[in-house]
């Protein structure tokens, strides 16, 4: 009888790690869709040992702690969720930011290749600058505008052929921090909102997205992917979704350019950074839409706000 896969996950505190952990453990997560299995196959709950690292119990930017605690646990596969996330507050941190997102990726790797487990490392949208005019592939070239971008672009370089750079974008989930929350905060609340109309990419459902690295964890296929759920869209057309499902009137969410943002924010974003899933939909299967993760989402907060 063979034993079940070891999957270490760092960030496993963090949105998408919370869910991947109940993922990989047999469990849907909060929001999550029960149908949706890219490779057409359940997961069951003796098939993954999971060891969960929270940024607390494993420091990515420590070299000897990543290789420590990566001989001690011997994992078959490291997902590397672990990062600096913090976008406008990297422009003036660009230190500790290189140094997680960048070298604490290096390391991972490294210790990933010493112990010949398979490495899948995060990425973004944000290595792209937008200009292209049309979803970004793979093959695209990077060209980074902000320090958090450059960061997670070095971050892609140090990782060989042989591992699996998963580039994801608008990651959302029940679980953590997130614009939704902060829109169905405002729109149950009675106020309105005012989003870009000029910023266009791709929506993460965290669980949706969890999903497909669970899928990426099974087959190991080395190179770039693109995940995301389907369709491009703009933040101000999130927002108006958001307020549409909980009861709000067309007057809830007001379109604004970038250039109206008060405070100006300090990284400069792409003005379309929408990923090509083409490659994984070949693959696999196709993500859902985003509008049925983001209705999951905000579903999933009324049911829990309601049993309060």
């Amino acid at each position: 009888m063979s034993r079940p896969t070891r999957v270490l996950v760092t960030g496993a505190g963090g949105q998408v790690g919370v869910d991947l952990v109940d993922i990989l453990s047999g469990r849907r997560p909060p929001g999550g869709d029960a149908t949706f299995q890219p490779d057409a196959r359940a997961i069951a709950t003796d098939e993954f040992e999971v060891l969960g690292l929270t940024r607390h119990e494993l420091d990515v930017a420590d070299r000897d702690a990543v290789l420590k605690s990566l001989r001690a646990t011997r994992p078959d596969v490291v997902v590397h969720l672990a990062a600096y996330t913090a976008v406008d507050r990297a422009e003036e941190d660009a230190v500790t930011c290189f140094s997680v997102n960048e070298q604490g990726t290096a390391y991972m790797a490294l210790g990933t290749h010493d112990v010949g487990a398979h490495f899948v490392a995060i990425s973004t949208d944000y290595v792209f600058d937008g200009t292209k005019g049309e979803p970004y592939v793979e093959d695209d070239a990077t060209n980074p505008l902000s320090i958090y971008g450059a960061s997670k672009r070095g971050g892609e370089l140090h990782c060989s052929s042989d591992d699996t750079v998963v580039r994801t974008s608008w990651v959302m989930g029940v679980r953590g921090k997130n614009v939704i929350h902060a829109i169905a905060n405002k729109a149950t609340a009675g106020e309105n909102v005012r989003f870009v109309n000029d910023q266009m990419g791709t929506v993460s459902g965290a669980s949706d997205l969890a999903r497909s690295l669970a899928t990426l964890v099974r087959e190991r296929p080395g190179g770039t992917w693109h995940v995301a759920n389907s369709g491009t869209t703009t933040w101000f057309d999130i927002a108006a979704y958001v307020g549409q499902i909980l009861g709000r009137d067309d007057e809830f969410a007001t379109a604004i350019a970038t250039s109206e943002l008060l405070p100006v924010p300090l990284a400069t974003r792409p003005a379309r950074s929408d990923l090509d899933t083409t490659k994984f939909a070949t693959s696999w299967s196709e993500l859902p839409v985003w509008r049925d993760a983001v209705a999951r989402l905000v579903g999933e907060r009324a049911f829990r706000d309601a049993r309060r």
